[in-house]
């Protein structure tokens, strides 16, 4: 069973039509406990970093999720969900979860001038090629080649480790588009919006198992 976990960040509705459409057995709930049978976790999310850490904070989802990730159990960051997994997020100066060492910082803040500013408008929305890095995401196994992810974000993940990061996108700079930390994985992108490859990888999420390094595959 998979819980897709509901803290009125947006975008769970598309995530739970791609679900369905794969035939996947999920519960959406903002109680912590309706997760009991679940073995698995997604964690998606569109909007406002403080906003989203008081709405974990006041349904008790964010105790959940930092105990759910201390047990080694299967959780996946989407978007909003892949910044706040992070210790720290310029957006509100907003304290997050902290469950991969990391900051979270406005593009602004990253970017070196281009002289084709208009190029790299932010928020980086659109589709970009995702090119795997320090040994990429087990999930990728089974999609041939880079392919094209649908992202909108205004904001970057910046782990403290960066072998943690095993996928990028170019956007001016190197934009790190998966990251996986043992049994977490995170998609900067919306794999729910990116078409049959990003179903893909929801689908191997679904199916995978942690192996002998606590590591999710598939």
């Amino acid at each position: 069973m998979i819980g897709i976990v509901d803290y009125n960040a947006g975008n769970i509705t598309s995530v739970e039509r791609a679900l369905k459409s794969l035939d996947i057995e999920f519960i959406r709930s903002k109680n912590p406990a309706d997760f009991a049978d679940c073995d698995k976790l997604i964690f998606p999310g569109v909007g406002d970093a403080a906003y989203a850490m008081k709405q974990l904070e006041e349904t008790g989802l964010g105790k959940f999720l930092k105990e759910w990730a201390a047990a080694n159990k299967p959780l996946l960051g989407i978007c909003l969900g892949s910044q706040i997994i992070f210790d720290w997020s310029q957006e509100g100066d907003t304290k997050c979860l902290g469950l991969i060492p990391g900051k979270i910082i406005h593009f602004e803040n990253l970017m070196e001038p281009v002289s084709d500013s208009s190029k790299y408008k932010i928020p980086h929305m659109g589709w970009n090629n995702v090119t795997q890095v320090n040994g990429g995401c087990k999930l990728f196994n089974t999609i041939d080649g880079e392919k094209d992810f649908y992202f909108v974000h205004s904001y970057v993940i910046q782990p403290d480790d960066p072998e943690v990061i095993r996928g990028v996108a170019d956007y001016g700079i190197k934009v790190p588009s998966c990251v996986q930390k043992g049994n977490i994985i995170a998609f900067q992108f919306h794999p729910e919006k990116s078409g049959k490859h990003g179903l893909e990888l929801l689908r191997n999420y679904c199916n995978a198992t942690i192996n002998e390094k606590g590591e999710l595959t598939c």
